[in-house]
């Protein structure tokens, strides 16, 4: 029997499908990421994307196509996390636009509505790149839109649509050479290939799917709300994440984090460990995980700011009535992992710091909430990372506030922004100086490699100590130090005179010092400072200006 639409129904069950289907595989996405550093996070910043996407159905109170598209996309678009996350969001934002006022849709609403979501997400991204999971998104469409005219059948067309993705995507090796030389598949088009086949597997099969299989309910009663002051909350930010952790024994672990604060619940099984605790530094927390394990479903709440959200809503007109000036004319909101990096940027006078960085990808939600949070007629964001940049730039298309997103992509290049701030100039000019300030300033990293791969004719294995330089590897080793001291020979020149030298988890102070010696030896006429950054992936992250 031919299924010739889709009713709201099956596209809430499509998506919870999709959610679960890209769970289950979002480690086998992870890996697919070609750099070999700890920082494959493609999958988990869309699954948690879908996460939101599908939690956002959940309280719709009907369900025709058109209302759960654009619950999809409303749900993606706050919770998106990472490039690939904020891509999806966008995949589902021109997917809502095509399925917008439909009850049902046949193959050729869901053909223009892929064709949509394709070119949304296109104009999304400033230099679209070919061999990612645009080109993938664009074949489905330009198939689906060809196939849709001879085939009415939902469940044929979306068969045939996925086979053609896998095609695209088997292509993508011969579109982008990293890819080819890596031996790999482009992680965030594998992932869109999950979506899809999960939606697909749910709307094919007679079984109930549910969001309680796909992650425990969680049942909130609505409390009596009562106007407290909000500095009566001890410990401001509801912290909670799962670490996969293996074997690992947690007492100690659960005895560490009591020092940090409250309400703290640390269980454990098959595996993984869950979360919950009330602190004032979150940082710290998610560091001391780290030491653990990977991190997952990460979610930090300002408890003080939700009360008085929530108590502010219960009157709309009066809060709109009593809305905040602006207290100064200038805020910063920064991104940024590490106890030693937090205080540098404190020091700098950065009203707002997000924990976040590689594997730990804020949410467009949390960035929003930060701006909602600062008092400056103008914000600036700094993202710290390559990664967070489309997120940033959603939280401000989101925002009504004077939001300017200043796209740094490491710690050294907001630092450097910062530095060459000057409160007493315009906007504009701030902005000009602080890019003519990080054209001047190289980063470097030394970490770990996740896996063996080929790189540039150069051969990796997994945990080999790597030195790497503004996205190209350049030294390889077994000894932290000797490659430290080996890139900063091969990258540090004659245009340079200071080098600052953060070290972070898995360094002592010793080692550091021991290294700026080395260096200093090598490079008489520098100047050589050593700070803590505390920072966890990364050995030492080096700026050099």
């Amino acid at each position: 029997m031919k299924t010739v639409n889709i009713d709201g129904t099956m596209l809430k069950k499509a998506f919870i499908g999709a959610a679960q289907f890209l769970e289950q595989n979002k480690e086998e996405v992870n890996a697919l990421n070609v750099f070999p550093v700890p920082d494959g996070d493609t999958g988990t910043n869309m699954s948690l994307t879908m996460k939101s996407a599908v939690k956002q159905i959940l309280d719709l109170g009907e369900y025709s196509v058109g209302k759960v598209a654009i619950a999809a996309s409303t749900g993606s678009l706050m919770g998106a996390r990472g490039n690939s996350g904020v891509i999806l969001s966008q995949l589902f934002r021109g997917f809502a636009n095509g399925l917008k006022d439909k009850e049902t849709a046949d193959t050729t609403d869901l053909a223009e509505a892929f064709k949509l979501a394709a070119d949304t997400a296109y104009k999304a991204v400033m230099k679209p790149t070919e061999g990612t999971i645009l080109t993938v998104a664009r074949g489905c469409a330009d198939y689906a839109l060809t196939f849709a005219r001879g085939e009415k059948d939902v469940i044929i067309f979306l068969e045939k649509v996925i086979q053609h993705g896998n095609d695209v995507l088997n292509e993508t090796p011969n579109m982008l050479p990293v890819l080819k030389q890596a031996g790999v598949v482009d992680a965030g088009g594998k992932g869109l290939i999950c979506v899809l086949t999960g939606a697909y597997n749910a709307i094919t099969t007679k079984e109930e799917i549910t969001f309680e299989t796909f992650e425990p309910q969680v049942v909130e009663h609505k409390p009596i709300l009562q106007d407290i002051e909000t500095g009566d909350i001890e410990f401001g930010y509801c912290t909670e994440f799962i670490i996969n952790a293996g074997g690992e024994d947690y007492e100690e672990f659960r005895q560490e984090l009591a020092k940090f604060g409250d309400s703290l619940m640390v269980v454990g099984g098959e595996g993984l460990i869950k979360v919950h605790v009330h602190t004032n530094n979150p940082g710290k927390v998610l560091e001391k995980a780290l030491t653990l394990g990977e991190l997952n479903d990460i979610k930090i709440d300002n408890m003080r700011y939700q009360h008085s959200h929530i108590i502010a809503n219960e009157d709309h007109a009066e809060a709109e009535e009593h809305r905040e000036e602006f207290t100064k004319k200038f805020s910063f909101i920064t991104v940024s992992i590490g106890e030693g990096i937090d205080t540098v940027f404190n020091e700098l006078n950065v009203d707002y710091i997000i924990p976040g960085g590689q594997t730990m990808n804020p949410s467009t939600e949390d960035i929003l909430n930060a701006i909602e949070e600062v008092k400056g007629e103008n914000i600036i964001i700094l993202p710290n990372n390559g990664n967070i940049v489309l997120a940033a730039d959603q939280a401000k298309e989101l925002s009504d506030r004077n939001v300017y997103v200043f796209p740094t992509k490491t710690i050294p290049e907001g630092i450097t922004a910062l530095l060459s701030f000057d409160p007493e100039m315009s906007i504009g000019e701030n902005l000009e100086n602080m890019e003519e300030a990080i054209v001047n300033v190289k980063t470097a990293q030394v970490t770990y490699a996740v896996r063996d791969t080929e790189i540039n004719d150069r051969k990796i294995k997994k945990d080999d100590i790597i030195g790497i330089s503004m996205g190209e590897i350049v030294s390889v080793g077994e000894n932290i130090q000797e490659v430290a001291y080996d890139l900063m020979k091969n990258i540090v020149d004659e245009d340079s005179s200071l080098i600052t030298i953060f070290y972070g988890n898995g360094i002592d102070e010793n080692q550091a010092m021991e290294l700026s010696k080395k260096i200093g030896e090598e490079f008489e006429d520098f100047d050589i400072e050593v700070v803590f950054g505390g920072q966890p992936l990364y050995y030492y992250i080096f700026s050099i200006e």
